[in-house]
């Protein structure tokens, strides 16, 4: 079973941008097939599925709260998955997980409807002014 590491700067004020990297190890995320994705938990809040997308990277799905904000990308021959994440705003605080699985039918809709198979364990991000 592969391994997930979040990264990414934790701080950052309201409307910029910020990204995450997700490193895969313990194994090939195109060799394994693992469609990758990213949930946060906000303090007090339940877990949300942010976004995801597929393991030969044609398929993503997105949560409504963060359509047109956030993107999702990944690079196979790196082991590794970016987060980008546009025009942030103070709700948007949260611990980010990324996620695997390797799955056939994941990721063909919203991440939070699936349970994922492998998590990372979390980094900070901080919306504030």
């Amino acid at each position: 079973q592969v391994q997930l590491q979040e990264s990414g700067p934790g701080l950052v004020k309201p409307s910029q941008m910020l990204s995450l990297t997700c490193t895969v190890s313990g194994g090939s995320i195109t060799t394994s097939d693992y469609a990758i994705g990213w949930f946060r938990q906000a303090p007090g809040k339940e877990r949300e599925g942010v976004l995801c997308i597929s393991s030969n990277g044609g398929r993503t799905n997105y949560a409504d709260s963060v359509k047109g904000r956030f993107t999702i990308s990944r690079d196979n021959a790196k082991n590794t998955v970016y987060l980008q994440m546009n025009s942030l705003k103070p709700e948007d605080t949260a611990v980010y997980y990324c996620v695997a699985d390797g799955s056939p039918y994941i990721c063909r809709g919203p991440p939070g409807r699936y349970n994922w198979d492998v998590w990372g364990q979390g980094t900070q991000v901080t919306v504030s002014s």
